[in-house]
């Protein structure tokens, strides 16, 4: 257990208030940014792209599924990979309980990979998932929003730009690309070519539009667990690392 202070419940009361207004704070921040999310311009898509689906070919207008808005999780499986990545399933374990209602909100929510379908199809049932998962097998949509990049003119030469900045050339995976890519079945240069993401489109007047995307640490709150756990006594405590892995593959 961490070092922790102790003190009478007056002390925790008095500490508590004064934490409460930092979150009330943070709570109006909070619900400024989704203001100005919203204001973000919207960007007509033209390109036609194509998906795999449980129903078939479809465009990305299909995925609406003749809903206004759609919500994409760029969730981390390449064709070469045997299984989804481990973080990306511990975020999609959440995806099944807001479908439903996100869905009675005139809201998509719907995950994309570029494995192929039947892959994405085992995995749902490993996992036990009834969310939609789309195949984007041989389109150009992962790489035009920035989850999926190539080997020689990216990775190695320093040309990815993820998160909105450009990274240097790889050198190497750490901890977690290393492990996380054993456990999908590849190397840790593979699996680090397909990266996390969120994207948000609009469908108006029959014209599809994109209005947002977020990476990497903009995903945080995705993270179902980790809600839970900045309000638990220890946090997040990850000073080892990596401790997370697919819900069916703990030892208990």
């Amino acid at each position: 257990m961490a070092k922790h202070t102790t003190g009478t419940r007056k002390e925790w009361l008095a500490a508590r208030l004064a934490l409460l207004e930092a979150e009330k704070d943070l709570t109006r921040r909070s619900d400024e940014l989704a203001r100005r999310r919203q204001e973000l311009p919207w960007v007509r898509i033209d390109e036609p792209y194509r998906f795999e689906t449980d129903e078939g070919s479809a465009s990305l207008a299909d995925l609406f599924r003749g809903r206004s808005q759609l919500l994409v999780y760029h969730f981390m499986f390449g064709p070469d990979y045997t299984a989804g990545c481990p973080s990306c399933s511990a975020i999609a374990d959440g995806f099944d309980g807001s479908v439903v209602h996100l869905a009675h909100h005139d809201v998509t929510l719907c995950a994309i990979s570029r494995a192929p379908l039947a892959k994405l199809q085992a995995y749902k049932r490993r996992m036990g998932w009834s969310f939609p998962w789309a195949s984007s097998f041989g389109s150009d949509f992962n790489a035009d929003f920035h989850v999926r990049f190539t080997e020689d003119q990216q990775q190695r030469d320093g040309g990815i730009e993820y998160n909105y900045r450009r990274e240097p050339a790889w050198k190497g995976g750490g901890e977690g690309s290393t492990l996380h890519s054993e456990m999908s079945g590849t190397d840790p240069a593979t699996y680090t070519r397909e990266r996390p993401g969120l994207s948000a489109f609009a469908q108006d007047g029959g014209l599809v539009y994109h209005t947002y995307s977020a990476y990497a640490r903009g995903l945080d709150g995705l993270w179902a667990m980790y809600q839970w756990l900045d309000r638990a006594p220890l946090g997040r405590n990850e000073a080892d690392g990596v401790w997370w892995c697919r819900h069916d593959e703990y030892r208990d």
